[in-house]
C-alpha cells in the first residue's frame, strides 16, 4: 500500500521512515461484513490497524453470550490486541468485521522494536489505550448503571452516527447479542420505541427518526 494511502488513515503519524516501515512490513486484509477476525483464545501474531471499514470489539463470556465493546474505525487499532502482545497472552476479546473492512496488521515483533524506535508509534500506542480505555469505561457505565431502554436508545444513535444512515439493517437477536440480553426484551423494548414514534420497525430494519438524538437528550436518556 502507497506510504500517502496510509498517512491519510493515520492522521496522528507524521514520522516519513515510520510510514514507509508500516507500509512496507505491514500485511494488508480484507474481510468481509460479518466475518470473525479474531476469536477468544488465539495468539495474536500481528498489530491490526483498520485502514477502511469498522470492526467490532465483543467480550464473550464462558457460556458464549457475546457483550459490545467499542468499535474500531479508520486509523485505530485494537488496545486489549496490544495488551496481548505485550504479554504474550491469547486474546480475550472477538473482533468481527461490522462492514467490509481492510485492515494492514503490523507483526508483533516490529510492534516491540518501533515503540523504542519510534516515538510516534510509541504515542499512537499510548493514545489507543487511552480511546479504547474510555470506550470501556462507557461501556461498563451502560451495564452498571443504565437501564436496558436507555442502553438500546443509545446503542441505536451509535449505530446511526457509525452508518451515516437512518435506515439500521440489523436483526432484533443481533442487537440481544451485542447488548448481553434477550430478543424478547430488545423486540419489547423496539415496540415501546415505535409506539412512541421515536423509530419505526421492518423487517430487519430500524428506521430512525432525523431528530432522534434531541428526543434522547430531551428525555435524558
Amino acid at each position: 500500500m502507497e506510504v500517502l494511502a496510509i498517512k491519510e488513515k493515520l492522521t496522528g503519524i507524521s514520522d516519513q521512515a515510520l510510514l514507509e516501515k508500516i507500509a512496507s512490513e505491514g500485511s494488508l486484509q480484507r474481510v468481509s461484513a460479518g466475518e470473525t477476525i479474531m476469536e477468544p483464545g488465539q495468539f495474536i501474531k500481528s498489530v491490526p490497524i483498520v485502514l477502511e471499514g469498522a470492526i467490532k470489539v465483543l467480550r464473550v463470556d464462558t457460556e458464549g453470550k457475546e457483550l459490545f465493546l467499542y468499535y474500531l474505525y479508520p486509523g485505530q487499532t485494537c488496545a486489549l490486541s496490544l495488551t496481548c502482545c505485550d504479554v504474550a497472552k491469547p486474546s480475550e476479546i472477538k473482533a468481527v468485521a461490522e462492514e467490509d473492512t481492510t485492515i494492514i496488521s503490523i507483526p508483533v515483533r516490529l510492534h516491540e522494536k518501533w515503540s523504542e524506535e519510534f516515538r510516534q508509534w510509541k504515542d499512537f500506542v499510548t493514545q489507543t489505550y487511552q480511546n479504547r480505555f474510555q470506550e470501556m469505561l462507557k461501556a461498563l457505565d451502560a451495564v452498571a448503571f443504565l437501564k436496558m431502554d436507555q442502553r438500546l436508545a443509545l446503542y441505536i444513535q451509535a449505530k446511526r452516527e457509525k452508518t451515516g444512515s437512518n435506515e439500521l439493517q440489523i436483526t432484533h437477536q443481533e442487537i440481544a447479542n451485542e447488548l448481553g440480553t434477550s430478543r424478547e426484551v430488545i423486540s419489547r423494548l423496539l415496540k415501546q420505541l415505535e409506539k412512541k414514534k421515536w423509530i419505526e420497525l421492518g423487517r430487519n430494519i430500524i428506521y430512525i427518526r432525523d431528530d432522534f438524538d434531541e428526543l434522547i437528550k430531551k428525555n435524558e436518556v
